[in-house]
């Protein structure tokens, strides 16, 4: 049995086809090239539909521009798939970089888009000056050759790496955010973004939940994770990511037993931006016992097998 989810509105809707249960695979953080993502918004849904997604939110950072064309793209063609309206807002605390996924947000409310447009500026003179930076280590021409990567999409540090990658400078992405862009190297230049209270009431003004995304992941210590997420639930915060496919066991019930320990509820999301062995789409994305799931009181409805 297979659990068959058909687009309708921000509403989950399942199609049953006996009474068996079965596990619902959820990935709530992915990106396009809306923002630093290799693919297409159309492109990201088929991947999607290959790994069996039922439920995935394109989460691209301080943009929503990619939402249209997926959701036209999956209605046009009559997908079994539920797209969730998110992003990944890019805020300051403690001077460290901090990002927050907006859930089934509303990429028309005003406060959202005036947000994005702060953030796009913020960007857009981060990018000068990590250029800037860049030409002293490697050579001129940084800003250009990067812009003409990112094409469209708001350009960001990923970008940056990929430039570095592509001309012999480091050999991987991962290598290149240790050598190049992280405190201490070349290429580092301090966050100017929003902080996390901006970002949260902005997420809710747009009819959001306001996601922690990836806590383990900013190179903090236990007693620093704490405090990063007593100072997210002080701004409002409603959930944080538990579980990504690249993690240890014991990491993941750690942040689960946070995820209660700080009432906040649980989420799920592989962070994918282009195909890899490590951060598949949907892979190894499960919640452990005893949290809140962040969809619990989404609405779920079930149909006939006749529709």
């Amino acid at each position: 049995m297979r659990l068959q989810v058909k687009c309708v509105d921000t509403n989950i809707t399942i199609k049953i086809e006996n009474n068996e249960k079965e596990y619902m695979r959820i990935d709530l953080h992915s990106h396009t090239t809306a923002s630093d993502g290799r693919l297409t918004p159309p492109e990201l849904i088929d991947r999607a539909l290959g790994f069996n997604i039922e439920v995935l939110a394109i989460t691209d950072h301080d943009t929503t521009d990619g939402l249209a064309e997926a959701r036209s793209y999956i209605a046009d063609n009559n997908l079994p798939i539920q797209l969730i309206n998110g992003i990944e807002i890019s805020t300051v605390w403690q001077n460290k970089d901090i990002h927050i996924v907006g859930l089934n947000v509303d990429p028309e409310s005003p406060e959202l888009k005036a947000l994005i447009e702060q953030q796009k500026q913020h960007r857009v003179g981060r990018a000068e000056m990590i250029a800037q930076r860049l030409e002293k280590a490697t050579r001129e021409g940084v800003l250009e050759e990067v812009k003409l990567i990112a094409g469209d999409a708001p350009i960001t540090r990923a970008h940056f790496a990929k430039w570095l990658v592509d001309n012999g400078y480091a050999k991987t992405m991962q290598q290149v955010f240790k050598k190049f862009l992280t405190r201490n190297n070349p290429g580092y230049v301090p966050p100017t973004w929003c902080s996390m209270s901006d970002a949260v009431t902005a997420i809710h003004a747009a009819g959001g939940q306001a996601v922690l995304a990836h806590p383990a992941r900013y190179g903090l210590t236990a007693k620093w994770v704490k405090r990063l997420l007593a100072a997210f639930v002080e701004a409002n915060g409603d959930a944080m990511e538990v579980a990504q496919p690249q993690q240890a066991q014991q990491e993941r019930r750690t942040l689960a037993d946070y995820a209660i320990q700080y009432k906040l509820l649980a989420s799920q999301g592989s962070d994918f931006h282009y195909p890899s062995p490590w951060m598949e789409l949907g892979r190894n994305l499960w919640l452990p016992s005893g949290v809140e799931e962040v969809w619990k009181d989404w609405e779920f409805q079930t149909v006939s097998p006749s529709e």
